[in-house]
């Protein structure tokens, strides 16, 4: 299908890119990439008074709108799309000291997101502290003869942010007894007993828990009386 004579109206001037290959109509300069149509005819870029501005493609949306605030003359660019039978923008021309200011603009935006994530992230540790440090205390209060550094251990490993460990749950953000007991038992589990190696030589989970039970138990109840 042929494209129209003219593209859709639009704020500003329209550039269309050439499906075919055109030539100027004024200074029959061509074939053209770029031209403007006027009462039907091709113009170049620089017979329409726009071959000094430079061409943006799409995809940048912030770009292009501060581009556009920039620049004191800019044009549409688009491009017929057969198959859907319309045009379609393809970018803008603009002028390129616009451009820069537009970018400069935009690198001041990107640099202030930066220090965002970095504040962000800077208090999102300053609170996994605050969190690691309270889930510690707990486990010490539940489990008085747990050593302090096991404790801290135990804590680190069941609150770390994105694992989806207890202490990441809504019980364990409570400090819940269960959670806190739940995080202290798959420690002492896999560090206290031989349940990672009996897994490895395929015993089934729930056998190995019931071969190593007695161990867990024993070892919860000392850290519970402060023995040991």
């Amino acid at each position: 299908m042929a494209a129209p004579t003219t593209p859709p109206p639009r704020t500003g001037p329209v550039v269309v890119q050439a499906l075919r290959k055109k030539h100027c109509a004024e200074c029959r300069s061509g074939p053209v990439a770029l031209l403007v149509l006027e009462e039907g005819a091709p113009r170049c870029l620089d017979c329409a008074d726009l071959g000094h501005l430079v061409f943006l493609p799409r995809g940048d949306t912030a770009l292009t709108r501060r581009a556009r605030e920039e620049s004191a003359l800019s044009a549409v660019v688009v491009r017929f799309n057969r198959r859907r039978s319309r045009y379609e923008r393809q970018g803008v021309l603009v002028e390129d000291a616009a451009l820069a200011r537009a970018e400069e603009r935009c690198l001041a935006d990107a640099e202030a997101r930066r220090r965002r994530r970095l504040r962000d992230a800077r208090r999102r540790e300053a609170e996994d502290v605050r969190f690691t440090d309270a889930f510690a205390a707990e486990i010490r209060r539940l489990f008085p003869a747990c050593p302090v550094e096991r404790a801290r251990e135990i804590a680190t490993h069941a609150s770390l942010r994105g694992s989806g460990r207890v202490g990441r749950s809504a019980a364990g953000r409570a400090l819940t007894q269960v959670a806190v007991t739940s995080a202290v038992i798959a420690s002492v589990r896999h560090v206290n007993t031989p349940y990672d190696q009996l897994l490895m030589t395929g015993v089934p989970r729930h056998e190995a828990r019931r071969r190593i039970a007695g161990v867990v138990e024993t070892t919860l109840r000392e850290w519970r009386r402060g023995v040991g």
